[in-house]
């Protein structure tokens, strides 16, 4: 169903009049904002118009159409680029937009931004980000193509298009996801390399002198050059090649000019981060044949040729629209499965599964607790694909039974590590090898493809290499899970190096994200339900290597409590507490037992369980003074971590017991007593305090 126009040289003044067209278009906003990157619209401007009028399928009236091309401008500093490309293609972005580029409150932001542009499929301008979404993109077309195409019925048949530049490839994410995805042989992913040899600050002579075609090859891409950057019959034919290369994804070296045109500023890096300045912008237009005024010129020409893109669109849905019907009547459950899945919907009775876990003392790690829940959902929830950064035995996030995501036909004579049920597309174990920075931005591509709940795993103390495409995924409020695994100095003899102290804090500032640290086998499935409900915003599970005891919920409150964040675990008598022990993740235990010890000195003590400080603070204030009432000054937060933060919840008077410093290599029970996470500490703390406010209050 994919099909590409053919190019041919009758329309050549046409064509330069249209890659001018974006060129000035580009160059007017970047001036009147006076802010911006002139460069790159100046010199890929021509590869970009080839792929969008020959090659990428769209239909700008529908933005969503699943089955659409997807592209990606990883060089999002270059984002004029694509937002001349959206308005004059047809998209809901008026020209007023473009003169309002990087001013309050518009749609053409600095660099592109998901769900806020009209056509952006994801947010770029931290380099190698978007070269790595892409490989996402390229896996979920993949996958969902393999799960659900049948003969005579290609349903899902799209490629991912993107134009990368030198940054990108300089970026060591970016070098992760083109690893994978040779190994993958992504052959439906093929990228433009805006070659032009400059970067903000300098040529590349100084910094990145390698051969990207020798590198790309070995990790097994198909490459090709394209020696001048205005040839268009060139960037077409390689264009083709590229398309009709099936088992290996492509990357075509454009030899471009950054800020081409420009009689003073061509190919320096003057061009990169700076307008051009109003003369340069006169002489450059001068060098081009283009009119000095009016600015925001679009020539009717230039205009109508764009715009058939709404005509191609509209015949290329209604015939998949077509297609889709006769297989909606030929296979009625895989069709209604798919429309669910591209509707980010849970289906019916996908939670019937979850374990309820019976009360031990032994009990079990979170992080098992976490791997039992996910492969009694999985089977009922087609949508959640996904692995960890070469973890899986240690993260307890392999999906038994469902599939290696590999290239059918593979012929490995090891195959250690599969899960069982082949190596296909249609798997759903995702194998990202030891790419922690690659896994967070191709989970990225995965959720803004559509179609899939990824999750993605490893230790906690890791997440720092997964933090960029982590707060990428929050600001374009995509649904991704994270599992955290080894969330203390609890697991012990790795070290310091591996013992995580302030990563939980830096989570926990990151905005829209969720952070969720469960106390217990049944938290732990109640967490997987929030995760798996919440649509709008990454999740991260933060979950324990060591056995924590499951709770006898016949003597504590329902686990479902973690919904709101926070809970009152056990009431003091008459509901009256004198002092509250707040706690998270496995250090509830302690409060838990250092509970009775304190009651038998007559100190009334609430326990509160406060799993996701986010979830909690979105309840009402009225709910919120309930668990923590502001007359109760004496309250202790006990956690295994940084203490930044948790003054937000202990008031003025309180105290937290956390670790403000690294750990060390020992044994993980011997590393809780020497930190002071010992029953006896926790009631010699609370006692403490108890005294101290006791003091305080009969001041005043």
């Amino acid at each position: 169903m994919n099909s590409v126009a053919s190019f041919t040289n009758d329309s050549s003044a046409l064509d330069e009049l249209c890659v001018n067209t974006l060129r000035f278009l580009s160059v007017d906003a970047v001036q009147k904002a006076n802010s911006g990157h002139p460069g790159l619209p100046l010199g890929a401007a021509p590869m970009a118009y080839v792929l969008w009028t020959r090659y990428l399928k769209h239909h700008p009236a529908n933005a969503h159409w699943c089955d659409r091309d997807r592209f990606v401008l990883s060089a999002g500093h270059g984002s004029m680029l694509l937002y001349s490309l959206l308005h004059l293609t047809g998209y809901d972005l008026s020209l007023d937009q473009i003169k309002r580029f990087r001013q309050w409150g518009s749609l053409t932001p600095g660099h592109p931004e998901r769900a806020l542009t009209p056509g952006v499929e994801t947010t770029t301008g931290p380099l190698g980000q978007g070269f790595s979404n892409g490989v996402g993109m390229a896996m979920a077309e993949a996958h969902l193509a393999a799960r659900y195409n049948r003969p005579g019925f290609e349903i899902i048949d799209h490629y991912t298009y993107g134009i990368v530049s030198d940054g990108d490839l300089m970026e060591g994410v970016a070098s992760e996801a083109a690893s994978l995805a040779g190994h993958l042989q992504l052959g439906k992913l093929i990228y433009l390399y805006d070659n032009n040899r400059v970067t903000l600050s300098a040529g590349t002579d100084i910094t990145f002198t390698e051969d990207c075609a020798r590198r790309f090859e070995a990790c097994g891409w198909h490459t090709q050059s394209v020696e001048d950057g205005n040839d268009l019959a060139a960037i077409d034919r390689a264009l083709r090649v590229a398309y009709d290369e099936r088992r290996r994804p492509s990357l075509i070296l454009v030899r471009t000019h950054l800020g081409y045109g420009s009689p003073h500023k061509q190919d320096t890096f003057e061009a990169h981060g700076s307008p051009l300045g109003v003369e340069e912008v006169r002489l450059t237009k001068q060098n081009l044949g283009w009119p000095a005024q009016p600015l925001f010129y679009v020539p009717d020409a230039a205009r109508e040729h764009f715009r058939q893109a709404l005509a191609r669109g509209a015949k290329a849905e209604a015939m998949w629209n077509a297609t889709f019907s006769a297989y909606t009547e030929a296979f009625p459950e895989l069709a209604r499965e798919l429309q669910q899945r591209l509707r980010g919907e849970l289906p019916p009775g996908w939670d019937t599964d979850i374990p309820g876990f019976p009360a031990d003392a032994q009990g079990m790690a979170t992080r098992v607790a976490s791997g039992k829940v996910m492969n009694a959902i999985a089977p009922r929830l087609p949508a959640l694909i996904g692995g960890s950064a070469d973890l899986d035995p240690s993260t307890y996030t392999a999906l038994k039974g469902l599939g290696d995501f590999e290239p059918s036909g593979t012929d490995a004579p090891d195959k250690q590590g599969s899960e069982g049920g082949g190596w296909t597309y249609a798997g759903r174990n995702l194998h990202f090898g030891v790419r922690e920075h690659g896994m967070g931005a191709i989970l990225n591509g995965l959720a803004a493809h559509g179609g899939a709940i990824p999750f993605g795993a490893t230790f906690l103390i890791f997440s720092d290499y997964m933090r960029p495409a982590m707060r990428l995924a929050a600001l374009m409020r995509l649904q991704v899970i994270y599992v955290f695994t080894h969330d203390s100095i609890a697991l012990g003899e790795d070290g310091s190096t591996h013992q995580p102290v302030e990563q939980l804090a830096g989570l926990r500032s990151v905005p829209n994200l969720i952070v969720i640290r469960p106390c217990d086998a049944n938290e732990t499935a109640a967490a997987w339900r929030v995760a798996l409900q919440t649509r709008d915003r990454p999740v991260a599970l933060v979950l324990t290597r060591q056995n924590v005891p499951t709770l006898d919920r016949a003597q504590f409150s329902a686990a479902a409590g973690l919904q709101r964040g926070g809970y009152i675990l056990a009431d003091a008598p008459n509901g009256k507490p004198d002092l509250i022990l707040i706690a998270t993740g496995s250090e509830v235990g302690l409060i838990i037992a250092a509970r009775p010890k304190l009651l038998a000195r007559d100190i009334a003590v609430r326990l509160v369980s406060l799993p996701s400080w986010e979830l909690f603070d979105a309840q009402s204030l009225e709910y919120r003074d309930a668990v923590l009432p502001p007359s109760i000054g004496a309250r202790l937060a006990v956690e295994a971590g940084v203490s930044q933060g948790w003054h937000r919840y202990v008031g003025d008077h309180g105290d937290v017991l956390a670790v403000d410093r690294f750990g060390a290599s020992a044994p993980g029970g011997v590393m809780l007593c020497e930190y002071g996470f010992t029953v006896d500490n926790v009631c010699d703390r609370a006692v403490a305090l108890w005294r101290a406010c006791s003091r305080t209050a009969g001041r005043q």
